[in-house]
């Protein structure tokens, strides 16, 4: 088995073997002209995440700059995505995000982990796990997504959170590592920030 077999396998692989490096390389490469699209180029941006993306849908928007390990290669994107400054997709793994998903500034997502063994280590030795972001999820700024875990739809993480388990449906969870607060409640359909009320007959 290639050691490329190894990685698309989930097993333990080495990262810097020539036939994984000729394919990643060329999508380092793409990233960095993408990175250099000054604003108002967004039928490029469109074109990029069109072509580089494992998958696409419409009305998704990314705040440069954005940093991924293959460049969004494995990155699969619903429609009408909010992506803001500074995204980091370790995406040796695949990583798949749903319809409505908000990304708040500096945050982290991570497929790729390294074993507790030294030996292994030493030889800069990986695996991945794929992550799952649920529909209408919020996730706040600063916030890291570890590898393999799922986030239910309409489910906020709090900004700086460190996000280690699954997090299910419908719920507010901070912290490191990231735990549940509290459900999305009737309270949240009245207040949008404290105790400021939601003025529901003018939106």
């Amino acid at each position: 088995m290639s050691e490329y077999e190894r990685m698309v396998s989930g097993l333990i692989y080495d990262p810097n073997d020539p036939e994984i490096m000729k394919e990643q390389v060329p999508f380092q490469k793409r990233l960095w002209e993408f990175n250099m699209l000054r604003p108002g180029d967004n039928e490029k941006k469109q074109a990029y995440m069109h072509e580089v993306f494992a998958e696409c849908g419409e009305n998704n928007y990314i705040e440069l700059p954005l940093r991924a390990n293959w460049g969004g290669r494995h990155l699969h994107l619903g429609s009408n995505i909010y992506i803001n400054f500074n995204l980091t997709l370790v995406d040796d793994g695949h990583i798949h995000v749903s319809d409505r998903v908000m990304f708040g500034p500096n945050v982290t997502v991570t497929t790729a982990n390294h074993p507790i063994d030294p030996q292994l280590r030493e030889r800069g030795l990986q695996y991945n796990r794929d992550v799952w972001i649920g529909r209408n999820a919020w996730i706040g700024a600063g916030a890291i997504i570890l590898p393999g875990v799922h986030i239910g739809e309409n489910t906020v993480i709090g900004a700086g959170s460190i996000v280690t388990k699954d997090i299910p449906d419908h719920v507010v969870a901070v912290g490191n590592p990231c735990r549940i607060l509290r459900p999305v409640s009737e309270h949240d359909r009245m207040y949008y920030f404290k105790n400021e009320r939601i003025d529901w007959e003018n939106l």
